[in-house]
């Protein structure tokens, strides 16, 4: 006996077949175990009747869950292809604190050398923010905002006490908005930065195994 917890699986959540596709891996179990990257559909909704279906599955049992995909930046200075790493997450039904902020943070800047993370709330919406609304945002103290992680990440630790995560690739910013991701070149930056992100999940993964000091 080591007095390590056994491996348990990693939920990756993402909304867009988009995402999707830029984290897609051959690899299906780390050294932290199994992981499965799920599509969700968009929206808070649709996040929350996919997580909460899917962690049902008894093979899911202790999964950690972690939320990903593109977001929207709401500070000044935020360019397409930083990286969001949310200390917690906030919709109107409640605040979830985010476990392993520091460790992502470290590992993301080793996946993604040259790319600004920054740290915050990360709050969710149901529609896609622009305008005036980013600046009402921001001064809740919130850095980023999407429609799924709060939703994800709410539904994960309702359905059972677990460690959870959320990362996010900014598309857009208050001086770069866009239209339509992968359009422009913002689109096509923060693509590649999502892409190549995974190895920071499966770190933070693997360290939940690490015994606590």
């Amino acid at each position: 006996m080591n007095g390590r917890p056994a491996p348990a699986p990693l939920l990756i959540a993402c909304a867009l077949g988009i995402e999707q596709f830029a984290l897609r891996r051959r690899e299906r179990t780390t050294p932290g175990g199994p992981v499965t990257v799920l599509r969700t559909g968009m929206g808070p909704a649709a996040a929350e009747r996919s997580v909460t279906r899917v962690l049902a599955d008894p093979a899911l049992h202790g999964a950690a869950v972690l939320a990903t995909g593109f977001c929207a930046g709401l500070a000044p200075g935020m360019h397409p292809g930083d990286l969001v790493v949310a200390e917690e997450t906030r919709d109107p039904r409640g605040t979830v604190p985010c476990v392993g902020t520091e460790l992502l943070v470290k590992e993301l800047m080793r996946a993604v050398p040259g790319r600004t993370v920054h740290t915050g709330p990360l709050t969710g919406s149901d529609h896609v923010v622009r305008g005036h609304e980013r600046s009402d945002l921001l001064a809740t103290g919130a850095i980023a905002v999407d429609m799924e992680s709060a939703a994800t990440l709410l539904s994960a630790v309702r359905a059972a006490e677990r460690p959870v995560a959320a990362v996010r690739v900014v598309v857009d910013a208050p001086e770069h908005e866009l239209v339509r991701i992968g359009t422009v070149r913002g689109g096509i930056s923060a693509f590649r930065v999502l892409r190549s992100v995974l190895p920071a999940f499966y770190e933070w993964h693997r360290s939940l195994l690490l015994p606590r000091r």
